[in-house]
């Protein structure tokens, strides 16, 4: 199938817009690899130091430099149940690698975050920055020069990304992502969400709410919704990043367990093989199309909105301009193929029964809306990845993928479709630009016309909704979120209660210069304003009773007032703001705040390639 003239046209525009950038990226991975192992050119003093606390056979290896070494970078820790069986895996990795004939090292540590504990608390202020934290933590890891390929290991929201950015700077390095796969399926996520309202309205107490989310988070693995941690996983997959078919298995399996020496042996075979024409650079494999496939990725799944700042910012360690009209051009031409929590009611493990990747790889190569001309860790052509893992006989082997749905109430084809364009729309108009995950809005909410009322914060909502001021008609403004102002927050704990108003039958949307979680749900929410109102942006300049439109079929958002008189006004401040400089650590991230670029531009201390 010939590619899609939209698809071409885009990818075209990313390859001319980045050409002085890319070549930039890649001339100095080229002077970065240039020398050969970097443990052979290291001083003797460095390399005892480097291998000091290492077995006999490993220090031996490593001083010889015979062996490929593999560096090891995990986001481990028990605070993320997607990350803790992340507690295992250097062992099995070090083991593989040794059989393969290299070496591995655990190389170094990054922090990571959970969202699903910090939502609605003052350590979500430091959510967003934690990407480049993490980043620049996966610089420290490999800055020692001992390895010839790295395995980084990651799932969750900022931590892949943040992976990605750091292990950019070492592109001259082939870099394998090994994830550690979903929790099985505990109570289903529509059940929860109808828990988390009853509470909202007070017809339920605490201890019946964390029963209940004890029962919908139960286990070691990745929440099961598709939010951002698991639109991760699938984008990494649809970049060649991963081991074909890896995403979506279960932890403490043994097919996980096979998957993870798979990935630590490919690691050692892409640093031993040599120079036969297959680029098997991390730099090589992250370019413009695969790039372009992982965004494919993300609107063909309805996945998360954090990805239209976490990869524009991930391009741009790779020397690739990407903006949000790339995405919005991109989502006009690529349909929807999945129905998942929040867009549906099923979960990742049933989109995996469904026909999971493989099926969506394959049906949007078929359309010709993927580049299937990548170089990936598997080997040229994405085609690879329309093929599944299972053990045969012990021991790990491939088959392809279905070529037909399983469930068509959660997976389809790219010629019937749930919606003939992408789950993420740019909304635009006189305050500025925003975007909105139109996959999880009813078609009966996609337009909503109604007062606006300001807020200071998320508290501040949730407090006018218990005290029934909210029973109206209502858009939910709450500026002063970007990440300029204080890190820009995702604002997750409101989709509850604004749920509970639109069941009500009350039109009711949230425009905010702030974020809402992957898992953003049926309420229309037009995030991520930028400019945002710290900046100067006309969020700022709302007032309450002005008549605001978010149309999420035209993208259009506005404020119903004169842009003369509009313009005019002086932005508004609140005497009643909450702090945002200093407490649970927000002091230490203050450079981090006062440098900020726009949501537009990686919203974050973006580190250019």
């Amino acid at each position: 199938m010939a590619l899609n003239s939209v698809i071409h046209d885009v990818t075209q525009r990313i390859i001319e817009r980045s050409r002085d950038t890319r070549a930039d990226y890649l001339a100095r991975m080229e002077e970065a690899g240039r020398h050969g192992p970097h443990r052979g050119t290291i001083s003797c003093s460095n390399l005892a130091h480097g291998f000091a606390a290492c077995g006999e056979p490993d220090k031996d290896a490593l001083a010889s430099s015979v062996r490929p070494n593999v560096g090891i970078v995990s986001a481990y820790n028990e605070m993320l149940s997607a990350h803790q069986p992340f507690v295992d895996f250097p062992d099995i990795i070090k083991k593989a690698a040794w059989e393969a004939g290299g070496v591995a090292q655990f190389a170094g540590g990054t922090p990571a975050m959970c969202d699903g504990v910090t939502q609605g608390q003052p350590g979500m202020e430091l959510s967003l920055f934690s990407r480049d934290v993490i980043a620049l933590a996966t610089g420290v890891a490999l800055t020692h020069n001992m390895f010839d390929a790295a395995i980084c290991l990651g799932v969750c929201d900022k931590i892949v990304p943040g992976l990605l950015i750091g292990s950019l700077s070492f592109g001259h390095l082939p870099v394998i992502f090994a994830p550690a796969g979903p929790m099985t399926s505990g109570m289903s996520n529509p059940v929860k969400a109808k828990v988390r309202e009853r509470f909202a309205q007070g017809e339920i107490g605490r201890d019946e709410l964390l029963k209940a989310e004890s029962m919908a988070y139960h286990s070691p693995g990745t929440c099961t919704f598709y939010g951002t941690a698991n639109s991760n996983q699938l984008m990494m997959e649809f970049m060649g990043l991963h081991m074909a078919g890896t995403s979506f298995i279960n932890p403490g399996t043994p097919l996980r367990h096979a998957l993870t020496e798979a990935a630590a042996q490919r690691a050692v075979e892409m640093a031993s093989v040599p120079d036969d024409g297959e680029a098997r650079r991390m730099c090589d494999i992250v370019d413009e199309k695969s790039i372009v496939n992982g965004i494919v990725g993300l609107l063909s799944s309805g996945g998360s909105t954090n990805h239209t700042m976490h990869y524009v910012a991930v391009a741009r360690a790779a020397g690739i301009k990407v903006t949000w009209d790339d995405f919005s051009e991109l989502s006009s031409a690529v349909p929807l193929l999945a129905r998942v929590y929040p867009n549906g009611v099923a979960d990742v493990n049933h989109m995996r029964a469904a026909g999971g990747i493989q099926f969506m790889i394959r049906s949007l190569l078929d359309a010709g809306l993927l580049h299937d001309d990548v170089m990936t860790v598997e080997g040229r052509g994405l085609h690879r990845y329309t093929r599944e893992p299972f053990i045969e006989d012990g021991k790990l082997a491939w088959r392809e993928g279905p070529a037909e749905s399983h469930d068509k109430d959660v997976m389809r084809p790219v010629d019937n479709p749930f919606a003939p364009t992408g789950g993420i729309n740019v909304m635009q108009g006189n305050i500025g630009r925003a975007i909105i995950k139109s996959s999880a809005v009813d078609e009966k909410y996609r337009r909503i016309e109604a007062p606006a009322q300001l807020f200071a914060s998320q508290q501040a909502v949730l407090d006018a909704f218990k005290a029934d001021e909210l029973n109206k008609d209502v858009v939910v403004v709450i500026p002063y979120q970007g990440p300029r102002a204080n890190g820009m927050p995702e604002l997750h704990k409101l989709t509850p209660s604004l749920s509970v108003l639109l069941q009500r039958g009350y039109q009711v949307a949230l425009v905010t210069d702030g974020r809402m979680s992957g898992a953003s749900g049926k309420v229309p929410a037009a995030i991520q304003v930028t400019p945002e109102a710290k900046l100067g942006g006309l969020i700022a300049k709302v007032r309450d009773g002005d008549m605001m439109v978010i149309d999420c079929n035209t993208g259009e958002l506005s404020v119903q007032v004169d842009q003369a008189e509009f313009e005019a006004r002086e932005p508004i401040t609140f005497e009643d703001a909450p702090s945002t400089e200093y407490g649970f650590g927000r002091e230490l991230f203050s450079l981090f705040r006062h440098h900020a670029a726009p949501a537009e531009e990686g919203a974050g201390p973006v580190i250019d390639g």
